[in-house]
């Protein structure tokens, strides 16, 4: 990897308060987001060929997460889920899917997309959770710490990726037009907030980090 200068600014602060806050809080929003709306007529299709995947592709065991990267409680709850995607990635398939809700959610999402172009698509998916409270704009309503784009940018330099490459295909219309379809998928299923996840096509009612973890362990025993 390439060493990289260090930048003026630091968009990799520790979450720290803001953090402690959004741990705090996931229980509440991981209620509410599980909470089903109604689901459009046609029947929703949870899984699209080309939604990024961990895990073993032949599992029966498929967790699909519709996510925000702007959203506190996606991040609150990143590290666990990169837990799990680690522990079952033999007997689990992780697919992760987007759900629009702030300002930054779709630059964010296609910045994923970029770096998944150059193979890092979960290595910057933690930066740009671990980077969120630099970038994100404060609930105050002032400027965030850093711009976006010039915090993803730096993000990829962080991992080496060609920065021309990279800036090139996050401006590629391709990918606002993924997470689009990506938010009509997510309305067909009925979810309404985020981070949502199914469970081998079924919607998880997840209250704490336990409701969780038990849901793919039983799914994952049930399996073998």
């Amino acid at each position: 990897m390439q060493t990289n200068p260090k930048p003026k600014q630091n968009p990799l602060l520790i979450l720290g308060v803001v953090g402690v806050v959004a741990v705090l809080a996931t229980l509440a929003v991981l209620s509410l987001a599980s909470r089903p709306g109604p689901a459009a007529s046609g029947g929703p299709q949870l899984v699209r060929e080309d939604s990024p995947r961990y895990g073993n592709p032949g599992a029966k065991v498929v967790l699909v997460e519709f996510l925000d990267p702007e959203c506190e409680a996606c991040a609150a709850v990143h590290p666990l889920v990169g837990e799990l995607k680690r522990k079952y990635r033999e007997q689990m398939q992780l697919v992760v899917r987007y759900l629009p809700l702030h300002a930054n959610s779709v630059l964010a999402a296609s910045a994923m997309e970029a770096a998944g172009e150059q193979g890092k698509y979960w290595e910057y998916a933690d930066l740009i959770y671990r980077g969120q409270p630099d970038w994100a704009p404060p609930h105050d309503g002032g400027p965030p710490k850093i711009a976006p784009r010039e915090a993803f940018v730096q993000y990829a330099g962080f991992l080496g990726l060609d920065r021309a490459a990279f800036e090139r295909s996050l401006d590629d219309p391709k990918h606002a037009r993924k997470v689009e379809r990506d938010r009509q998928d997510a309305q067909r299923a009925g979810a309404t907030g985020t981070p949502t996840f199914f469970l081998n096509g079924d919607r998880l009612s997840v209250r704490s980090r336990a409701d969780l973890e038990s849901a793919i362990a039983r799914a994952v025993q049930a399996a073998q």
